[in-house]
C-alpha cells in the first residue's frame, strides 16, 4: 500500500538517522557554504526545510522562505531535532532545537566571520555544531575546540570529551596500470582523540547510528 503525506511537493525525502518518526526535505540542493558564492551574485532567492512525519502523514515547514536564507541537515537528538539556519542577509548562522508543531528554539548564534561555513554540519553525540576541511577540523558549540586532521580522515561522532574520526585506507592499489591489485584492500579505521587532538586509540572500523540512536563500530 502506498500512503500519501498531507503536502505533496515531489521533493525526495531523506531519514534522520537516531529516530524513525520524521525525515526531512530540503526545496533545493544548496547547502550552507553556498552563501558566500550567492552573494556575489547578488543574493540567494532563499529555500526552506520541511519535515515529514511517517506516522501520522503530517508536513511540518518551521520557517517560511526568505531571501538569502537556507538551511543544514536536520539531526536527531536529546529528544529534540536540530538544524541550522544560514542567514546571509543577517551575516548569522543560527543552531535551533525543534519539536514537531512547536515553535523552533534558538540554542546558539554565530557571526558567519565566526565560523567557516565548509562542511559546517551538526555532529552527535549530542549536539556539536563542526566545520572540517582536509587539513583540521573545529568546533563552534558547545565547547569550541579545534584539531589537525590528515588526509582521508573526517570527524565522525563526539562523545563526551573525546573525538571519533574515520580514516579511509587503501592498500594494494597498482599505480602503474591504475587498477587494483591482486592484493588489494579497501577499510576504514576509527581513530579517538581527545580535544587537544592526541590520539588515544585506534582501530580498524567505521560507525554507524541506528535507528534507536546508539552508534556502532562495525
Amino acid at each position: 500500500m502506498i500512503k500519501r503525506f498531507e503536502r505533496i511537493e515531489g521533493l525526495y525525502v531523506e531519514q534522520i538517522a537516531g529516530q524513525e518518526r520524521l525525515g526531512y526535505a530540503h526545496s533545493d540542493s544548496s547547502d550552507l557554504y553556498d552563501l558566500t558564492e550567492w552573494a556575489e551574485r547578488g543574493g540567494y532567492p532563499g529555500s526552506v526545510i520541511l519535515f515529514y512525519d511517517f506516522t501520522t502523514g503530517a508536513v511540518y515547514k518551521p520557517f517560511r522562505k526568505r531571501k538569502n536564507v537556507l538551511y543544514g541537515e536536520p539531526v536527531y537528538a536529546d529528544g529534540a531535532y536540530w538544524f541550522l539556519q544560514g542567514d546571509y542577509g543577517k551575516k548569522r548562522v543560527t543552531l535551533f532545537s525543534y519539536r514537531p508543531g512547536e515553535k523552533p528554539a534558538e540554542a546558539a548564534a554565530f557571526a558567519v566571520s565566526e565560523v567557516s561555513l565548509y562542511n559546517l554540519r551538526i555532529l552527535g553525540e549530542g549536539v556539536h555544531v563542526v566545520s572540517q576541511n582536509a587539513a583540521n577540523a573545529s568546533c563552534y558549540f558547545p565547547q569550541p575546540f579545534s584539531i589537525a586532521l590528515s588526509p582521508h580522515q573526517t570527524v565522525a561522532l563526539i562523545s563526551g570529551d573525546r573525538v571519533y574520526l574515520e580514516e579511509w585506507v587503501e592498500e594494494g592499489w597498482d599505480d602503474e596500470h591504475d587498477c587494483a591489485g591482486e592484493n588489494y584492500r579497501f577499510y576504514h579505521k576509527v581513530i579517538m582523540k581527545d580535544f587537544e587532538g592526541n590520539t588515544l586509540s585506534e582501530e580498524i572500523g567505521t560507525i554507524t547510528q541506528a535507528p534507536d540512536g546508539t552508534y556502532w563500530i562495525s
